[in-house]
């Protein structure tokens, strides 16, 4: 079984940017399953460019892991470097987003990252994978008043964990 195409081309291009954090680039695990970015590039809203939307989702994603658990592409050992390169992640999925010119997606690409944030500093990771889930859904097939409303409870502190 071989990894997501996208976290394989994610692979690539963190190597690709060399120092540190090219040096801290493994191979993404064999037997990783279907990913965040592949619901994302299925949606209507990536339709036409469903491989660059599934990557960048999977760079910002993988900048969250660095913050907040353990990469499945870059692994450095140094904490650190290991935030310094969630944050160049963070960047590179969000600097292919805004080329893409889906404002709406930085929105809540950017509001997934908050609250990704809020949810871990409250020991809350359960709110962490569902902010993961339901922004991920926003983005390929676009949002909700629903998810809007649900997005506004967690800022203040509500929402389910």
């Amino acid at each position: 079984m071989r990894p997501p195409l996208a976290l394989l081309e994610l692979e690539r291009e963190v190597r690709a940017l060399g120092g540190l954090l090219g040096a801290a680039v493994t191979s993404p695990a064999r037997d990783a399953t279907a990913t965040l970015g592949d619901a994302v590039a299925a949606g209507p809203r990536a339709a036409g460019a469903g491989a660059e939307y599934s990557l960048l989702v999977e760079a910002i994603r993988e900048g969250a892991l660095q913050h907040y658990g353990e990469g499945r592409v870059v692994r450095p050992e140094d904490p650190d470097l290991a935030l310094l390169a969630g944050d160049r992640l963070y960047a590179l999925g969000l600097a292919r987003l805004a080329g893409l010119g889906d404002l709406e997606a930085v929105v809540e690409l950017a509001d997934v990252i908050s609250l990704t944030a809020q949810a871990s500093a409250e020991g809350r990771p359960a709110l962490a994978e569902r902010a993961w889930t339901t922004g991920a859904r926003a983005v390929g097939a676009g949002s909700t008043p629903e998810h809007d409303a649900e997005k506004a409870a967690w800022r203040g502190g509500a929402g389910a964990a």
